[in-house]
């Protein structure tokens, strides 16, 4: 089939199978290397992308249900010296270890602020459920998404209200 999409604002066209995942064509037909394979079940979010503004696991949709829409990944957000202010919230308060799963949890949080600009932490970590990190507690995690609520208008919490 023949779809076309726009990928982080660029417009794309293509033949794909119908069977396709979002997350291979981002990988092998755009090489964008953000949205990783972890899974293949939505358990991990590691593959979390944007798909019209809204948090989703490419490794679920195929790449015919993409057609006409625009999907941003974390290629897409902010680029080195002009970062995006999620991205430079989880640089600032070391939301990352490994960083496999950060790519997702950074598009995760896009959405989340998206739907909600001042969350609670209880809200950031239910925001976040479908996302997993294997290397951390969260706790960074979850200041940098509170932090990068601060930044994007908000009063940023004080270190002492994120709590552990």
């Amino acid at each position: 089939m023949r779809v076309e999409l726009t990928v982080n604002g660029e417009h794309r066209s293509a033949e794909v199978e119908p069977r396709l995942l979002l997350v291979h064509f981002l990988r092998e037909r755009c090489g964008l290397r953000a949205a990783n394979v972890g899974c293949d079940t939505t358990s991990c979010g590691a593959c979390t992308v944007l798909l019209d503004g809204k948090s989703v696991k490419s490794c679920t949709v195929l790449t015919v249900q993409a057609a006409g829409q625009q999907v941003t990944t974390a290629e897409g957000l902010g680029e080195p010296g002009n970062l995006h202010p999620v991205q430079a919230a989880f640089q600032r308060e070391h939301g990352l270890q490994c960083g496999f799963c950060t790519p997702g949890m950074v598009m995760a949080t896009v959405g989340l602020l998206a739907e909600n600009p001042n969350p609670t932490e209880e809200q950031v970590r239910e925001g976040l459920e479908g996302n997993l990190c294997r290397c951390t507690g969260y706790h960074n995690i979850v200041r940098a998404v509170l932090a990068a609520a601060g930044s994007a208008g908000q009063a940023a919490p004080a270190a002492a209200e994120v709590s552990a």
